[in-house]
This record gives C-alpha cells, sequence and structure tokens, in this order.
C-alpha cells in the first residue's frame, strides 16, 4: 500500500504542455465525461429504441452542456468563491484563463451549480422545440450519470477536494497527512451506484421523469454519505457544528425538490 498512499508524489496533475499552456489530467477528464455522457445517451436511445431524431437530441447536447459548463463556474462564484462580489462587477472575468497576463485556467466548478444550469437549459431547450422535458431529461441522466464517474476522478487526478483525515488502510498522503480519497469514493457513489440504479429502472419506469427524479434523488443521497469522508472546503468550513456543509445542505434541497415532484406524479399516474 506505500506507492497507493503515496501516490500523489509519484503523479503529474499536468498531462502534457502546448507552449506556456499546461493541460491537466482534470482537463482531459472533464471532456472525456462530456463525451461520454453523449455516447452512453445516444447508445441507450439506439439499444431501447427511443423514439427521438438525432438532429433533436444533437441540439439538445449543445444546449444542455452550455448549461452544464455556465451552471457550474457561475454556481462556483455563487457558492463558494470567497471574491464573489468581484466576478459579479466584472463578469468578463468569469471564464478568463488569465491573470496578469499569465495563463493560469479556469479553476472552480459547482456541481449544484451545473445541474441548476442543466435543468434551465433543458427547460428552454424543450419550450423552444415544444418537447417534453421529463421525457428527453429521462435520457440524459443516463449519459451524465456514467459520464460523473470522470468528472471524480478528474478531481482525485487534480489533488482537489481532499478527504478527510484518517488512518484507514487505503488512505493516500496529502501533503503529509493521510486523508480518505474521497473522490474515488464520490465516483463509485455519485456515479457509478447511481448509473447502475437508473439502467435497471430505465424500462421499468410508469411516467416520463421518473428516471430523472430518481438522478437526482440519489444522487444527493449518495452526496450526503460523501460529504462525511470529504474534507469540507477551506474557504466555507462546515455551516453548522462539525458535520453540515454546503454541499450537504444544497443535496438535501435537491433531494427534497424530487422527492415531492416524484409523489406528486406517482399519486397523478395513480389516478389515471
Amino acid at each position: 500500500m506505500e506507492f497507493w498512499q503515496n501516490i500523489y508524489s509519484h503523479f503529474d496533475p499536468v498531462a502534457f504542455k502546448l507552449g506556456e499552456i499546461s493541460v491537466h489530467w482534470y482537463g482531459i477528464m472533464y471532456a472525456l465525461a462530456l463525451l461520454s455522457a453523449i455516447f452512453i445517451a445516444k447508445w441507450f436511445i439506439k439499444y431501447d429504441n427511443i423514439k427521438i431524431t438525432d438532429d433533436i437530441f444533437d441540439s439538445y447536447i449543445w444546449w444542455a452542456e452550455i448549461g452544464v459548463i455556465l451552471g457550474a463556474r457561475i454556481g462556483y462564484i455563487l457558492f463558494y468563491d470567497t471574491h464573489t462580489m468581484y466576478y459579479l462587477t466584472n463578469p468578463w472575468q468569469i471564464f478568463n484563463p488569465y491573470v496578469n497576463g499569465t495563463y493560469v485556467g479556469i479553476s472552480g466548478m459547482s456541481y449544484h451549480g451545473a445541474f441548476l444550469g442543466f435543468i434551465i437549459a433543458s427547460l428552454l431547450f424543450c419550450k423552444r422545440k415544444n418537447i417534453n422535458f421529463w421525457f428527453i431529461t429521462d435520457i440524459a441522466v443516463l449519459g451524465v450519470s456514467a459520464a460523473y464517474i470522470f468528472g471524480r476522478i478528474g478531481n482525485f487526478f487534480n489533488q482537489e477536494l481532499i478527504g478527510r483525515v484518517t488512518d484507514v488502510p487505503w488512505a493516500i498522503y496529502v501533503d503529509g497527512v493521510l486523508r480518505h480519497p474521497s473522490q474515488l469514493y464520490e465516483a463509485i457513489l455519485e456515479g457509478l451506484f447511481v448509473f447502475l440504479i437508473l439502467v435497471y429502472f430505465r424500462n421499468k419506469k410508469r411516467f416520463d421523469g421518473q428516471l430523472a427524479l430518481m438522478y437526482g434523488f440519489f444522487y444527493a443521497i449518495a452526496r450526503i454519505i460523501a460529504e462525511f469522508f470529504r474534507q469540507p472546503d477551506i474557504q466555507l468550513g462546515f455551516l453548522v457544528g462539525d458535520w453540515l456543509t454546503m454541499g450537504i445542505l444544497q443535496s438535501f434541497g435537491i433531494l427534497l425538490l424530487c422527492l415531492v415532484i416524484y409523489i406528486y406524479k406517482v399519486k397523478k399516474v395513480e389516478k389515471i
């Protein structure tokens, strides 16, 4: 286990360089996440013979990805960044990868912001194209849940969102301190676990939106569990006591919202 525990001392988060630009493994994994989400969703469309045209879904992909990227970045600025007012008064800096003429990349993405951006983009697209919002999001979450695995592995490679201090045998050293590899816990819980549930239920659903709501519900549960192994963001810390984090608070909000809508839809189906 010695090599594993010291893996960060053997691993460079920069995959390669293009001149002054450093290409990080995190960026590569983020790109893989986006591409795999598309591939997996399209595979299920074909395999399950879902009635949606390639043109419509391809167009939806662009809307959804733009919503995810904008939501993730803006969500981080609103909920986690310590310079929120600076970005709000200088919005052109939100996606500026340069600081004082030096390329530093763009860091800081929020899952819950991405979730909200995805919903808004999906609603706008469905209104524009006159498509059932719940129908198309049921398809999308199959790809999103699996692709999430790449995102969390990217966090692990980037040595960010570190775990809490522990002495479990599989702990890894981060700045000389043994910690949970919480990013990998999240990849399994929030990614693989949720994906397998959705795959199992995809042909058993009783109404459009069931998979989308199950995704939000089970992701929230998985995230809340994972938060107890993850070190709170240093700029925020614990919101209450030594347990409530921003991630738990936001996830509970998603869980409650999805549960309420799910119960409403089940009752609506039962009346038919």
